[in-house]
């Protein structure tokens, strides 16, 4: 169960970046298509640092892949947290 948790979180690194080649289609670019899909990846953003830090600490899966995995997936969270922030403020 411990190498199953660690290998989701690991991948839950990689996912972030794929809005990358998403973003190139014409239809990602435009209103309300944009901000539904910043929006989704946000909150997976933040899901993800939630998932990696409930399992490092409460699941005790502590290894070098999930210490790197929660720096990581924490770092992408609270970047997350920061943008939504201010998309809710400039609103």
């Amino acid at each position: 169960m411990k190498k199953l948790i660690t290998f989701i979180s690991v991948l839950m690194i990689f996912i972030p970046w794929t809005i990358f080649p998403l973003r190139t289609n014409p239809w990602a670019l435009q209103s309300p298509g944009a901000e539904i899909i910043v929006y989704s990846y946000a909150a997976f953003m933040i899901f993800s640092a939630v998932f990696t830090t409930l399992a490092y600490t409460k699941g005790q899966a502590k290894n070098k892949a999930m210490q790197i995995a929660m720096v990581i997936n924490d770092i992408y969270g609270f970047t997350a947290l920061c943008l939504l922030g201010m998309a809710v403020s400039s609103s």
